[in-house]
């Protein structure tokens, strides 16, 4: 809903604190303001401000810019009758915020009182009238047959235990069920959302102990607030949200898809049913293109050729034909291209050429076989299995990840996202208030390390080679960029990190592994996702010592923990959405290395550009270039 001069808007408790600043912004949008409050001089001191702001930006809208009325918002004749004054004044409401609130000055265990003054006096003010005010709002809007949005003002206590004051806490945690239980709304044309700031500097906030609101990073701007609530208001997809907003980890909305994932029932089968065909008609073709592994060889080029072979009909009723779009292109393809990820000896990995190379990629469905239902033609998919560098693909239905587009930048979030987010979370165990380290950080992977890093509240250094690689980590908000073609990183990290760094997100290897396990802080975590130094010797991939490795960590209680990404498929539906989320958002960029790479063919150049140090962002083969650029206009 966009914010427009002449809309209405109805705020309780909108005297002090929160409400006072929302009706004050909204008065400089140019919306008539109702001020409903119990506090008589405080309410129509607001009304007053709002009229002035109103004569500073706008001229005569035809109505008082703002009323006042007062109004004890846990007697509901009288919530009524407010709503009933506001629609005669306006004709209408397009916006209710519900905002009033009271804390409890008696914890409830030692309140001897039969609590009508104390904690039933907070519960009916806190939640019962929320629920009223919601009540109201939503038939008015819906009997008036207009769109119109609701905002609960929660708090970050109703989404965490508050042990100065449970009633609060009890209380607000019931307005943030209450509201996102009522998502189904928005079929009505009505939309319901919570906002749930941490500590605002409010007179009701003035009250809680200052340790307790620095130690969450001290107090949250009120236009912070403010911008959440216009986002709240604005973003038509919102209905049923909840918004936390913290110093220490900004906006964020609660809960993610992966806690949902907990509790839906019917979550899976939802997000992978597809039942609208909004792509371009694909034709089956007799012969298609791709590339094969056909000598066992760390050279990508002297291991493989293109190949044209025939597609093989009918398809397995298990199975689904997939139009690659997109593939992506990984350091770790010259190890499957020499046989470095097959168990068994080496006769027998030589044994299974030739292979499929290529193991990321988007597409569309362009054919199912007859026991596929959740997956329909036209359906936009990722896959990670051996095979995407190809025109086409057969893969058995149960490994597609539905996507909303076959885009370049969701390519970027397969191999390279999903390594970041789930490595961080269970390998490197990242929490906030941490100083994580990320090497060869201007990759397709790094960059994703570095802003969620970032986006859980840490300080982020990390390490890269050459200026636009420089440039762009900086542009992702890394705290301290490390340039190793200007600076020494051992020597950086020694003076500017010395009680050394938490986590370690690391994927360069050999000298570089050294010198990050030496900097690892007490009870750190070095996650290795790679050594691509290593992967490109006279003889390919060849194992390490690491010499006094065990000493080191017994010493410091450290952890290094590998990470391979196939090993934690049962989490990428999950992270993969919380990716695109983030994307969609705005929160999460993706960096696309500038160079093209089109048709299938193209892959091997691309393989060897990534291996020349060259590349910045995810390196990324069109396959087919056409039918990318009809998408594109879709």
């Amino acid at each position: 809903m966009e914010l427009k001069p002449g809309m209405s808007v109805l705020v309780t408790g909108g005297a002090s604190g929160i409400g006072k600043a929302l009706c004050l912004a909204f008065a400089q949008k140019g919306l008539f303001v109702t001020v409903v409050d119990f506090s008589e001089e405080n309410g129509r001191e607001v009304a007053s401000l709002v009229q002035k702001e109103h004569k500073k930006f706008h001229g005569d809208l035809g109505a008082p810019p703002a009323i006042f009325i007062k109004c004890d918002v846990s007697n509901s004749n009288d919530l009524a009758a407010a709503f009933e004054k506001h629609v005669l004044t306006y004709g209408g409401l397009d916006i209710c915020i519900n905002c009033a609130g009271i804390a409890n000055q008696t914890l409830v265990y030692d309140d001897i009182s039969d609590g009508i003054r104390t904690w039933r006096h907070a519960i009916n003010v806190n939640l019962v009238a929320v629920i009223d005010g919601t009540r109201i709002a939503s038939q008015t809007m819906r009997s008036l047959k207009k769109p119109g949005v609701i905002i609960n003002i929660g708090s970050a206590a109703g989404l965490y235990p508050m042990y100065a004051d449970p009633i609060y806490s009890g209380t607000k945690g019931g307005v943030v069920m209450f509201t996102r239980s009522l998502a189904p709304l928005k079929r009505h044309g009505v939309r319901v959302n919570v906002l749930c700031p941490e500590f605002v500097q409010t007179n009701m906030a003035e009250q809680i102990n200052r340790k307790i609101v620095d130690a969450t990073g001290g107090f949250l701007k009120m236009e912070e607030i403010i911008d959440g609530a216009f986002e709240l208001i604005q973003d038509e997809s919102k209905a049923g949200a909840c918004l936390w907003i913290t110093k220490r980890r900004g906006k964020e909305y609660w809960p993610t898809s992966e806690e949902q994932r907990k509790y839906l029932l019917k979550y899976t089968k939802s997000k992978r049913t597809v039942t609208n065909n909004v792509f371009p008609s694909i034709q089956t073709p007799e012969f298609f293109e791709k590339i094969v592994v056909h000598t066992l060889s760390h050279n990508f080029r002297n291991a493989t050729r293109l190949d044209r072979v025939r597609l093989r009909l009918p398809i397995e009723p298990q199975n689904v034909l997939v139009k690659i779009i997109y593939a992506g292109v990984n350091a770790s393809d010259v190890n499957y291209s020499s046989g470095r990820y097959f168990s068994g000896s080496a006769k027998e990995t030589a044994a299974r050429l030739p292979f499929d190379a290529g193991f990321e990629a988007v597409g569309i469905v362009a054919s199912v076989g007859d026991a596929v239902r959740h997956i329909k033609v036209g359906s936009p998919v990722a896959l990670m299995t051996f095979g995407s560098y190809a025109e086409f693909t057969m893969v058995p239905a149960k490994h597609l990840l539905p996507v909303p587009r076959p885009d370049p930048e969701v390519v970027a979030m397969l191999t390279s996202g999903l390594t970041a987010s789930i490595s961080l979370e269970k390998a490197g165990q990242m929490t906030s208030g941490q100083v994580v380290l990320v090497t060869a950080a201007a990759g397709g992977t790094g960059q994703f390390a570095v802003q969620l890093a970032k986006l859980a509240g840490n300080k982020v250094v990390a390490t890269c080679g050459g200026e636009s690689k420089a440039a762009l980590l900086a542009s992702l908000g890394v705290d301290r960029v490390i340039n190793y073609q200007n600076e020494k990183i051992k020597e950086v990290l020694k003076k500017e990190f010395p009680r050394g760094v938490d986590i370690i997100y690391e994927s360069v290897g050999g000298e570089m592994f050294d010198l990050c396990l030496n900097a690892l802080a007490v009870h750190g975590h070095l996650v290795v996702i790679g050594m691509i130094s290593q992967y490109q010797g006279e003889v390919g991939w060849k194992p390490k010592n690491y010499t006094g490795l065990c000493e080191k960590i017994l010493a410091k209680s450290q952890t290094v923990a590998g990470f391979f990404l196939v090993q934690h498929a049962h989490l990428w539906q999950d992270h993969l959405d919380k990716l695109f989320e983030l994307y969609a958002s705005g929160k999460l960029k993706v960096s696309l290395d500038p160079k093209k790479f089109m048709g299938v063919a193209s892959a091997v150049d691309a393989v060897e550009y990534l291996h020349s140090g060259k590349s910045v962002g995810k390196v990324v083969v069109c396959i087919d270039p056409a039918y990318s650029q009809t998408l594109a206009k879709l």
